[in-house]
């Protein structure tokens, strides 16, 4: 598998680590974190900094305490090398093995691989995938041909994305298998598969995209996107 670029942010594992992110959400970083050491040894060194915290806790903390608390653990992040793990199960590799094999916990929520999904067309040269999930949060594959692209949008609210198989580039940054990217309502991006072989993505919603071309926005309902 070609080496990850593009990461969780600190915010969004912290949400994670402490258990606050519903199930769409904790989905794609579960799924990211399966294919990244890096992201893995970040979210055990969050998990190990809380505990310590908890235990060092006291009534009545001085909001100073906190920050000073929440810095530290920042400035450590920053500071601790990553290591690769020595002898750890064989997940992070799954892609490069098979191109359409997907890891824990995605695989038992597609029914194993890529092949197996029941893909619909979703406009000229895509297609897509909803992937049943509890609460108002909008989960899908999305499926896109080589050389592509998705069309202009915006975001009404957060969106994940995790790159499974193929490559895109979106304002001069490639994106790769494995790969996660964070949007909001700022957002305003046009991603372009590469020319030499389709990709497909794991996509995480809580608001419909906000797409500049009139003919998207009239088939959007139909979408569902």
């Amino acid at each position: 598998m070609s080496q990850i670029n593009h990461h969780i942010s600190d915010a969004l594992l912290l949400e994670y680590a402490a258990g606050s992110l519903e199930e769409g959400w904790s989905l794609a970083v579960a799924t990211h974190l399966a294919l990244c050491p890096d992201c893995r040894k970040r979210l055990t060194l969050m998990e190990a900094t809380g505990g310590a915290l908890m235990e060092d806790i006291e009534p009545e903390r001085a909001p100073d305490a906190e920050k000073a608390s929440w810095e530290s653990m920042l400035r450590r992040l920053k500071a601790e090398p990553v290591e690769q793990p020595v002898s750890e199960p064989d997940t992070a590799q799954t892609l490069a093995v098979n191109d359409q094999a997907v890891p824990e916990p995605l695989r038992s929520y597609i029914g194993g691989s890529l092949d197996n999904v029941g893909w619909r067309r979703a406009g000229i040269g895509a297609a897509q995938y909803r992937i049943p999930v509890e609460g108002d949060i909008n989960v899908r594959l999305l499926r896109v041909g080589p050389g592509r692209p998705l069309p202009e949008h915006g975001h009404g609210g957060r969106e994940l994305t995790l790159i499974l198989h193929g490559c895109y580039h979106c304002d001069d940054e490639a994106f790769g298998p494995g790969d996660f990217s964070e949007e909001d309502e700022d957002t305003v991006h046009e991603p372009v598969v590469t020319p030499d072989g389709e990709c497909i993505c794991l996509i995480v919603t809580d608001a419909p995209l906000k797409f500049r071309s009139r003919i998207m926005r009239a088939f959007q309902p139909l979408l569902g996107i």
